[in-house]
């Protein structure tokens, strides 16, 4: 009998830490309305927790990926999940404002971060040269799932138990996933016998030289030098924009602004990480087989026009135009991280996990300043229609930049940094 390569367990494993993660950071989007009628705090004291979160969330990414690199992905993912589950836990005695910036702002933002795309990036550029592209859209999904088993589910219970049965099941949940990975998870495929999936020789792991931070932040140094980084990290600024820091923080609040349920709301927002699995998935295929220059400028133009029509389609019922909407940005949301992480490697070569940890921290700035900005936004004029319309014209501003990579694509890149994977 064929015996299945262990890339595909170490994947797996993956899928559920990072499906869970998801689920974690999806969890301020049902606490918003929740928080701000007990406590009495503004939507803007709020989104400014959610905008910490995501900020540390992407600033993470490349220390994480580093520090994977000098003490192992095993060890630092277990470590993530047990910051996400202090985090959520600690929210039930805070009563104010700042505690919830550090509970859910700095430790579930620092623990989310470790467990965020430069994960992905990290396990595939060890595990997979063949089906590289398509793993990396499979465990990019892995996002849109989480939301679509958490969003529903916690929404529920928020609404039937409170908020702080919600967090305390999200810290419980957490704290579950950690000795999965203890058991199954694997730093490389040299640890277990094997080459990588698709390789026909075994590897053997070079602890790199310097600590983590140094090694994180040369290969910022090095790829800053290059035009293609500023392309790809100016793109997926506004990707996180346009997804997590707009529509995942604030289209409940939104529909709810027009007499929509914030349980249906939250199910619409849960369905779009439904055709988010397909639509990463699919872009993970077309990866392996289309100039991801060309799949960037795509998504972000049909990104960009969704995003345009938005503010006509909210009404107190979820009518067949906003369900489309939902079908349509749902295929798009995260269809962007495969090519990114094929070009971050294709650019920067063996240094590209890390350098994509650098990129994946402006998709989260980008995302913090939207939220923060939506929130302020909807406090000064009532209403969320400027953010969208905003929103709309960044995403076609990020297509022009993808168009631009593949206009230069023949220009001299850097190979190999200095930093070793």
């Amino acid at each position: 009998m064929r015996r299945i390569h262990p890339a595909w367990s170490v994947a797996a494993v993956t899928f559920v830490a990072l499906l869970g993660a998801a689920g974690f950071r999806a969890t301020p989007s049902v606490m918003l309305q929740p928080l701000h009628e007990e406590f009495g705090w503004s939507l803007g004291t709020i989104s400014a927790a959610v905008s910490v979160n995501l900020l540390l969330y992407g600033l993470t990414a490349p220390f994480a990926a580093a520090l994977m690199n000098r003490f192992g992905v095993r060890r630092v993912a277990m470590a993530a999940l047990l910051l996400v589950s202090a985090g959520s836990g600690l929210t039930l005695w805070m009563t104010q404002s700042w505690q919830l910036v550090l509970c859910w702002g700095v430790l579930v933002g620092l623990g989310t971060g470790s467990l965020a795309l430069g994960f992905v990036a990290t396990i595939t550029g060890r595990w997979f040269v063949r089906h590289r592209g398509l793993v990396t859209g499979v465990l990019t999904a892995a996002g849109a799932t989480g939301n679509l088993i958490f969003l529903p589910v916690l929404s529920r219970i928020v609404e039937s138990d409170g908020w702080r049965t919600a967090a305390v099941t999200v810290s419980i949940a957490a704290l579950a996933v950690v000795p999965l990975l203890g058991w199954k998870l694997r730093d490389h495929p040299a640890e277990v016998g094997v080459p990588a999936l698709g390789a026909t020789e075994i590897e053997t792991p070079v602890k790199p030289a310097g600590g983590a931070a140094g090694n994180a932040l040369r290969a910022l140094r090095d790829a800053a030098r290059t035009r293609a980084f500023w392309l790809l990290a100016g793109g997926f600024a506004i990707c996180g924009a346009t997804t997590n820091g707009l529509v995942g923080t604030h289209f409940i609040p939104a529909a709810h602004d027009h007499g929509m349920p914030q349980t249906t709301a939250a199910t619409l927002l849960a369905v779009v990480g439904v055709f988010d699995v397909v639509g990463t998935i699919a872009s993970g295929w077309l990866t392996d087989r289309v100039d991801s220059r060309i799949l960037l400028g795509a998504y972000y133009a049909l990104r960009g026009l969704s995003l345009l029509v938005l503010p006509s389609l909210f009404a107190a019922t979820a009518h067949p135009s906003m369900l489309i909407f939902v079908l349509f940005y749902g295929l798009d949301w995260v269809a962007t991280v495969p090519p990114t992480v094929t070009l971050c490697r294709e650019y920067f070569g063996a240094a590209g996990p890390i350098v994509f940890g650098w990129v994946f921290a402006s998709h989260q700035f980008g995302a913090a300043a939207a939220a923060t900005a939506a929130g302020l936004a909807r406090d000064r004029f009532g209403d969320y229609t400027m953010a969208w319309y905003v929103a709309g014209g960044l995403a076609i501003l990020g297509a022009v930049l993808s168009l631009m990579l593949y206009a230069g694509k023949r220009l001299p890149v850097i190979e190999e940094l200095r930093v070793p994977a």
